[in-house]
């Protein structure tokens, strides 16, 4: 579909009986096919929830670099109308960029809540450079869904604030595991797709 940004695509993976809409976008360096992305997109559907993932202008054209954050907001702004059209609530969320996104823009587009997949809350190694303030604006339910060994913001690292958090033990940035962790790529997974369907449905 058309933004005003470019060319943006929407692809649906649909509840039989949807009570929610989960809009995910991807990250600066990649894109749906994350992990986590994937995953939610293949669970969530089960519980009642429509997963619609969002890949921004920038991907579609294939480029490399996502461009500056006012530039996602307006891609993401041109394709709210098409997430809302199926007439139910809709969660606005991402990984990594993505979730800067959604927070940043949750309150003016009438998003129920936001799911935040690896909040970027600082750049690796400057946690003075702190991105806090969009989470904490989001101005809607927030659930932070952040890996363990994230280094781009620990779960010990985030402030206090009007939002929920899950961690995903020893997960890196992308909620990669390393095989000396504890426990296992899949059981990561588990843990984050049990937290979002568990917080999606608080929202009732």
């Amino acid at each position: 579909m058309e933004t005003d940004a470019g060319t943006a695509r929407v692809t649906w993976h649909r509840a039989k009986k949807a009570r929610l809409v989960l809009a995910l976008s991807h990250g600066a360096g990649g894109g749906i096919e994350a992990r986590d992305l994937r995953a939610l997109a293949a669970e969530l559907p089960a519980h009642g929830v429509t997963v619609a993932l969002v890949e921004q202008p920038w991907r579609v054209a294939g480029k490399k670099l996502a461009p500056a954050p006012k530039t996602l907001d307006v891609g993401w702004r041109g394709i709210w109308p098409a997430l809302a059209r199926p007439g139910v609530p809709v969660v606005a969320g991402g990984r990594s960029a993505g979730a800067r996104v959604a927070c940043r823009t949750a309150a003016e587009l009438g998003a129920r809540a936001v799911v935040a997949l690896g909040f970027p809350l600082h750049p690796p190694g400057k946690p003075e450079k702190s991105r806090a303030g969009e989470l904490l604006g989001a101005g809607v339910p927030t659930l932070v869904v952040q890996g363990g060994n994230d280094p781009f913001g620990k779960p010990e690292e985030f402030p206090d604030g009007a939002y929920d958090l899950v961690e995903v033990p020893y997960g890196d940035h992308g909620f990669a595991v390393p095989k000396r962790a504890e426990i296992g790529q899949d059981e990561a997974l588990k843990v984050l797709t049990d937290g979002v369907v568990k917080w999606l449905s608080s929202l009732e």
